[in-house]
Order: structure tokens, then C-alpha cells, then sequence
């Protein structure tokens, strides 16, 4: 597996999806949402590149963790790379979830152009999509920073060729 550019990584996490959960922060994002969380990774060259193998060995080593997040930054700017890592993550009996601000109808309609993007969604167990919108800001989702943020099934929606929608239950 080649190097990820990365913005951080949290070795564990009850914040980024359900159960704990080692979360990975990709560097580099082209949407740089107003109010973003983590504005520090949106500049591509920022950041370090990290080996998906010693991440691997992080995972392996904590017997605890119910799953893998991968956040941002958009993870979909390295969709392939992430790609291999989450069925590295899947081996290991791991759920993955993948944050983006791109939202799925954009990523079906990319998805003929960036064929890394279809190998991340069939590789990730549920999808939030969507900018971050500082009109729409809510603290009360669990695992969303906005209204607009959607919970999706990633593979159902790949199928159904639009967004379906997944029970995301705390």
C-alpha cells in the first residue's frame, strides 16, 4: 500500500461514529467549508505522509475498537488509498465509516471520472455526505456537524445509482 498524506490520527474515539473508534484525519480538502472543524487539513501539501502498514499495526494492537473512521480533510481525494486500507480494516472484522463533503450524488456522477471513488464506497460501511454548513450547524445529530449531512449506505446506493439512506442508531 502506497503513503496516505495525513492530518492526524486519534488512536481512539466515541466522537466519529458508534463504539470506539481509531479515526483517521486525510490531508487535503477541496471544499474548505465556512466554520470547518478542522480547517488545518485542507491544504493538500500539509500534513505528512503516513504508512497505511503501521496504522494497520495501531488497529491490531487494540483489541477495544469497534470500527475505523476516516475524516478529513476528504478522504476521497485519496479514495484509492483508503480504498486498500479499509479492506485491510475489513479483514480485521472492522466497520469502516467515511466522512466527505462531496455529497453522493456527486460522487455517482464522478464516479466514471474517479474510478477510486466507487473502490471507497464499496469499501466503506456507511457514508456521511455532504458539506459542513455553518447555517445549518446543529449540535444535537449524533456523529454530523449540520442538518444537511446525510447517513447513507454506501453499496445500497451504489446499486440504487441514488442516495439511500442508512438507520445510524447510537
Amino acid at each position: 500500500m502506497k503513503a496516505l498524506r495525513l492530518a492526524g490520527v486519534i488512536r481512539e474515539s466515541i466522537v466519529d461514529g458508534p463504539g470506539i473508534r481509531l479515526v483517521i484525519f486525510a490531508q487535503g480538502c477541496p471544499h474548505k467549508c465556512p466554520g470547518c472543524h478542522n480547517p488545518a487539513t485542507h491544504d493538500p501539501e500539509g500534513g505528512y505522509d503516513s504508512d497505511p502498514q503501521q496504522i494497520l499495526e495501531a488497529i491490531r494492537e487494540n483489541p477495544i475498537l469497534q470500527g475505523v473512521t476516516f475524516s478529513g480533510g476528504d478522504p476521497f481525494l485519496q479514495a484509492d488509498g483508503f480504498a486498500q486500507l479499509a479492506r485491510e480494516i475489513h479483514a480485521l472484522g472492522l466497520s469502516v465509516i467515511t466522512y466527505t463533503g462531496y455529497t453522493m450524488e456527486q460522487l455517482l456522477a464522478g464516479i466514471d471520472e474517479h474510478p477510486g471513488w466507487r473502490k471507497l464506497l464499496e469499501e466503506t460501511d456507511t457514508l456521511i455526505d455532504g458539506p459542513f454548513l455553518l447555517s445549518e450547524k446543529s449540535m444535537l445529530l449524533p456523529f454530523r456537524g449540520s442538518r444537511n449531512q446525510r447517513v447513507l449506505d454506501p453499496r445500497a446506493s451504489l446499486a440504487a445509482g441514488k442516495p439511500v439512506e442508512k438507520d445510524f442508531s447510537i
